[in-house]
């Protein structure tokens, strides 16, 4: 009832372990906190709070308008209605490394368990667009570091999100992770990977867990949860997957709405009344409310 029962410092705990394990941890994409519960009940490892589904629930473009606060008040209803480890783009860190290393802490505050800073040039945009800049490798590194100083749970997962590849090219993108890591970042983001064989030479260029980006109409083939196991990921993520199923239902059923006039046609595409109270534990709430209301405090 209410919020989840595993603490946040607990989830990111069982988050490192279970990326220490070797195993691949699929972190779909929550647009809201219920969103999150469905991906909780439906069996995923993780929950992915992605700043272009933000920007765009905001009625907003990906290009580095929304702001810290914004970010932080989501992900922090996000995190705590579940038990899950919720993972979080904190774009650039919204200014340089001072107010990087606050972004950490705020997200920390916020209860994830982990959060990427990319090395685009601020304001940021897509990554899977065209026409992305990216910072100089000093700038990127002195990212990386502040947010490593500002972290105060040492199991806070730093994932660096490099952009490189579409800009110089996968030598340069390897190159930098690197030095990333080498700057104290615990996980790797390559952006837009073309191919398995790209990833796998991330792979092999850090020793440390790398993340797929599987969104949808952009420059990564959707590669299968197996083929991205298989040449060694760890994380992957649909960033927006949720977001555009769920709009395009809505597109679906505002057309039947004015050509038919009623939606029964489409009842049985709705989530049902029923399945929805259990996702939202009416019957916990029920319980609870019945225990206050018949409390009596007996005198001796």
């Amino acid at each position: 009832m209410l919020y989840a029962t595993t603490s946040a410092a607990d989830k990111r705990a069982a988050f490192r372990a279970r990326l220490a394990s070797g195993e691949l941890l699929r972190f779909p994409g929550a647009f809201n906190p219920l969103s999150a519960r469905l991906i909780e009940q439906r069996g995923f490892e993780g929950v992915y709070i992605s700043g272009a589904v933000l920007s765009a629930d905001l009625g907003l473009p990906d290009i580095g308008l929304t702001t810290l606060t914004e970010v932080a008040g989501r992900s922090r209803q996000i995190a705590r209605v579940t038990d899950l480890p919720a993972l979080v783009d904190a774009d650039t860190g919204f200014g340089e490394p001072m107010n990087v290393a606050r972004t950490v802490q705020e997200m920390e505050d916020a209860g994830v368990a982990g959060l990427h800073i990319e090395d685009q040039v601020n304001p940021k945009r897509c990554g899977h667009l065209d026409g992305k800049e990216v910072v100089g490798l000093d700038l990127a590194v002195r990212r990386i570091r502040a947010a490593v100083d500002g972290r105060r749970d040492p199991n806070l997962l730093i994932m660096a999100r490099t952009d490189v590849r579409g800009v110089e090219g996968l030598d340069a993108a390897t190159d930098r992770a690197k030095a990333l890591v080498d700057a104290g970042a615990d996980a790797i983001f390559p952006e837009a990977m073309a191919t398995l064989a790209e990833f796998e030479a991330m792979r092999a260029a850090v020793d440390v867990p790398i993340l797929a980006n599987m969104t949808e109409f952009g420059k990564s083939e959707l590669f299968s949860v197996d083929s991205l196991r298989d040449v060694g990921v760890s994380i992957v993520i649909w960033p927006v997957s949720l977001l555009r199923l769920a709009m395009g239902s809505a597109v679906r059923g505002l057309d039947e709405l004015e050509s038919a006039g009623h939606l029964t046609g489409l009842l049985g595409q709705m989530q049902h009344r029923a399945d929805l109270y259990d996702l939202l534990d009416y019957e916990s709430y029920g319980r609870f409310d019945s225990n206050v209301f018949t409390f009596t405090v007996t005198k001796d």
